[in-house]
C-alpha cells in the first residue's frame, strides 16, 4: 500500500508503484544544476486539478484527495529516491544580453516514463534557489491560474505546449505589487532546456559543457539526429523547424507570448513560461500585451521576427559546435523559413475552409489581415463568423446569412469586396456542401479562447476561497471548438468590469 502519511517533509509514494527518475541528473555533470528541496508552502491545499495533463502521467485524479500528493506537489514532501534540482542557463530579455539566470523559483522534481511518453515534473513557485537573484522564489495564485488555464487551454486549441499538472494554494502572503497569496503550479514537459542553456555555456566559453548538453538533448530528444553528418546543425535545423511551427499557431489563433526571451524559448519548440500572454480581441497587429513592453518588442506582429532573432542567438551559442557559419545560417533558414510558413499558410486556409493550395492564397490572406487591421473586429469571433457564411452569393443574398460577419467591420463595403475574393477561391476547390466546409472550419476556429477578464474572473473568485470557476473555465476549454450553450458566457463581449484590464511581468 503506498505511504499516505501527510506528514511535512517525508517521501511521498508515486501512485501506482510507479518510479520517478531523473536523467537530467544522471547524465549531466553537477554544474548544470544546483540540488536543492523546495521550501515548504504553510497549510497548502489544493486549487485545480487537470484530467487530461493526468491522463499523460497515468495518474487518477482521484488520487488528488490524498494529503500526500497534495503535499508532494507544494513542495513539502520529498520524492523517493530522486533529488529535486534547479537548473542554470543564461539568456537575452529585451534583445539585452542578461547574464546567468536559471530556475529562480521551479523546481524539477523528477522525471516520468509512462504510457503517453516520458515527462519531467517540475513545481513553479516552490521558493528560493541559489539562481534566484534576491527574489523570493515564490509564485502567486494570480500568476499559477493563469499559466494552468493558459497551459491547458493552448494545448486544447493542438498548440505546442508545456502542460499544467495541478495548482495548490496556501495562506502564506507574498509581495509583489500588492500583497497576494502563495500557489505552487505543476508543470509537464519532456524537456525544460531553453535556448539559454545554451547561450550559458557558450558565454562561458565552456564548450566541453556545450557539447555534453547538445548531446544530451539529442540523445533524449533527439534521437534521430545522431547519425546526420552534422548532428549540431540538424539539432539546430530541427529547434527552428518547430518554432516556426509553434510561432504559427500563435499568430493564426492570435495568441500573444508577451516575453519571448530566449531563456522563455523550449528546445522542443513548446510554449514556455506563461506570464504577461493575452489572446488578441479587437485587432491590431501592433497590439502589445505586455504592460511592461513600453517599446512593442514582443507585440503580435514582430512575434516570428523575435522568434527568428531568438534562433541566430542559439546558432551563435551552437556555432563552435558546427564550426561553419554558413551551415548554421543555413540551417536555420532551412528550418525556421519552412516551419512557419507552410504552417501559418496551412492553419489560415483551413480557418478560410480552403480544402487546396492555390497560388492565389498569399494575396487573400494578406488582404483579410489588412481588412482586420482597418476595422478591429474581434479576432476569435470574427473567424468563427466566418464559417457560418454561404458559398454562393446568391443564397447569402437572399437570406442576409453575410450580416453577422459585416456588421463586425466599420468598412462594409471592404467587407463586401474581401467576402467576394474569399468566395472566388472557394470556387476553385473541390465542390463540398456548406455544411462540410463549416464542420470543418468551426474544427479549427475556436469559439473559446482564454481572454483575459475570463481568467480574471477566475482569479477574483479563487481570491474568495471560490475555485469552481476555475474548474469551470477549464471544462470550456477544454473543448475550444465545440458549441457549449452552458458556457456561452465566456463568448460574449468582455464586462464592463474588464475594460483596463493589464498584464506584465509580474502577472
Amino acid at each position: 500500500m503506498n505511504d499516505r502519511s501527510s506528514e511535512p517533509g517525508k517521501g511521498a509514494a508515486w501512485p501506482k508503484g510507479m518510479q520517478f527518475a531523473n536523467r537530467f541528473a544522471r547524465h549531466l555533470p553537477g554544474d548544470f544544476y544546483a540540488e536543492v528541496d523546495p521550501v515548504p508552502l504553510p497549510s497548502p491545499h489544493l486549487v485545480a486539478v487537470s484530467r487530461d495533463a493526468c491522463r499523460l502521467l497515468d495518474l487518477d485524479p482521484a488520487e488528488f484527495e490524498r494529503r500526500d500528493i497534495v503535499e508532494m506537489f507544494s513542495g513539502n514532501r520529498t520524492l523517493g529516491g530522486t533529488q529535486a534540482l534547479a537548473a542554470v542557463y543564461s539568456g537575452h530579455q529585451f534583445g539585452v544580453w542578461a547574464g546567468q539566470l536559471g530556475d529562480g523559483r521551479a523546481h524539477l522534481l523528477g522525471e516520468l516514463e509512462t504510457s503517453h511518453g516520458h515527462f519531467e515534473v517540475q513545481i513553479k513557485g516552490g521558493g528560493q534557489t541559489p539562481y534566484s537573484r534576491f527574489a523570493d522564489g515564490r509564485a502567486v495564485l494570480r500568476s499559477s491560474i493563469r499559466e494552468f488555464l493558459c497551459s491547458e487551454a493552448m494545448a486544447a486549441l493542438g498548440i505546442p505546449t508545456t502542460r499544467a499538472l495541478c495548482i495548490t494554494g496556501s495562506p502564506q502572503p507574498v509581495a509583489r505589487e500588492t500583497v497576494e497569496t502563495a500557489a505552487v503550479v505543476t508543470r509537464l514537459a519532456p524537456s525544460f532546456v531553453r535556448f539559454g542553456s545554451f547561450e550559458h555555456w557558450a558565454a562561458l566559453k565552456r564548450h566541453d559543457q556545450l557539447r555534453t548538453l547538445a548531446d544530451f538533448v539529442i540523445d533524449t530528444q533527439y534521437p534521430q539526429l545522431r547519425g546526420e553528418p552534422q548532428p549540431y546543425a540538424a539539432l539546430l535545423k530541427e529547434v527552428a523547424l518547430r518554432t516556426g511551427r509553434m510561432v504559427a499557431h500563435w499568430q493564426a489563433v492570435g495568441f500573444m507570448h508577451g516575453v519571448m526571451n530566449t531563456d522563455n524559448m523550449s528546445i522542443l519548440g513548446l510554449t514556455l513560461d506563461y506570464g504577461p500572454f493575452g489572446f488578441m480581441e479587437a485587432f491590431d497587429a501592433l497590439h502589445i500585451c505586455n504592460h511592461s513592453d513600453s517599446d512593442g518588442r514582443y507585440a503580435y506582429r514582430a512575434q516570428p521576427q523575435i522568434a527568428h532573432w531568438n534562433l541566430y542567438r542559439l546558432g551563435n551559442a551552437l556555432y563552435p559546435l558546427i564550426d561553419d557559419a554558413d551551415a548554421a545560417r543555413k540551417a536555420i533558414e532551412d528550418g525556421f523559413g519552412p516551419g512557419y510558413n507552410d504552417t501559418f499558410f496551412a492553419l489560415m486556409r483551413a480557418k478560410f475552409g480552403l480544402a487546396t493550395a492555390h497560388e492565389s492564397d498569399d494575396r487573400l490572406i494578406r488582404d483579410w489581415f489588412q481588412l482586420l487591421q482597418d476595422n478591429h473586429p474581434d479576432f476569435t469571433t470574427v473567424h468563427r463568423a466566418l464559417a457560418q457564411l454561404p458559398a454562393e452569393v446568391a443564397e447569402a443574398d437572399r437570406s442576409g446569412a453575410d450580416a453577422p460577419l459585416r456588421d463586425q467591420f466599420i468598412d462594409r463595403d471592404a467587407c463586401d469586396r474581401w467576402l467576394a475574393q474569399w468566395r472566388a477561391r472557394l470556387a476553385l476547390d473541390p465542390p463540398r456542401t456548406d455544411a462540410d466546409r463549416r464542420a470543418a472550419m468551426n474544427a479549427v476556429n475556436p469559439k473559446y479562447v482564454l481572454r483575459n477578464w475570463i481568467a480574471e474572473g477566475a482569479i477574483r473568485a479563487a481570491r474568495d476561497g471560490d475555485f469552481s470557476e476555475i474548474a469551470d473555465v477549464l471544462r470550456c476549454l477544454r473543448h475550444p471548438f465545440d458549441e457549449q450553450p452552458e458556457f456561452e458566457r465566456y463568448a460574449a463581449p468582455p464586462p464592463d468590469w474588464a475594460n483596463g484590464l493589464a498584464v506584465s511581468c509580474s502577472s
